[in-house]
């Protein structure tokens, strides 16, 4: 089976050049070294109906196995990833965030305030992590082991 990714970084200081983006490159080279290709990189603002549209861009039109979202998943007020990402799934996948919210507590106490979700549309998964790139890669090493047999009953 091929594992096809697309990363959705989240982010208004990024969308708008005024932040450089670094979780979403090393989300990219973790699943890289873990034999994914990431087919779509793309950066959004924090706006509930962009990261929805781009969710389902990334599942219909793209049809990849895998979407990371990086960013949106705090307390702030424009963070809505999680709220955008309930609105195009059909299922949840609930002990994927507790595990990553568990594995957060080894890079700092902060990393129990992720608001993060993960679900099924169709024949993608979609997960949402921290924008942080150490919340990020500690939450998605965390998760990998179990992310290619996951795909591989989704998408039979």
């Amino acid at each position: 089976m091929k594992y096809t990714a697309a990363i959705l970084t989240v982010s208004d200081r990024c969308s708008r050049g005024v932040r450089e983006d670094n979780t979403g490159p090393a989300l990219v080279r973790i699943l890289e070294d873990e034999g994914w290709e990431v087919v779509s990189t793309k950066i959004v603002p924090d706006e509930f109906e962009i990261i929805k549209a781009e969710l389902v861009h990334c599942s219909y039109d793209l049809d990849v196995c895998l979407v990371l979202t990086a960013g949106g998943t705090g307390f702030g007020r424009r963070d809505v990833t999680p709220e955008a990402t309930e609105a195009v799934i059909n299922r949840v996948a609930p002990g994927i965030p507790e595990a990553m919210r568990y594995a957060a507590r080894s890079v700092s106490s902060g990393g129990m305030l992720s608001r993060g979700i993960a679900g099924l549309r169709g024949g993608t998964l979609i997960i949402n992590l921290p924008g942080s790139v150490d919340h990020a890669e500690s939450s998605l090493k965390a998760i990998l082991p179990a992310l290619k047999p996951g795909v591989d009953r989704l998408r039979r």
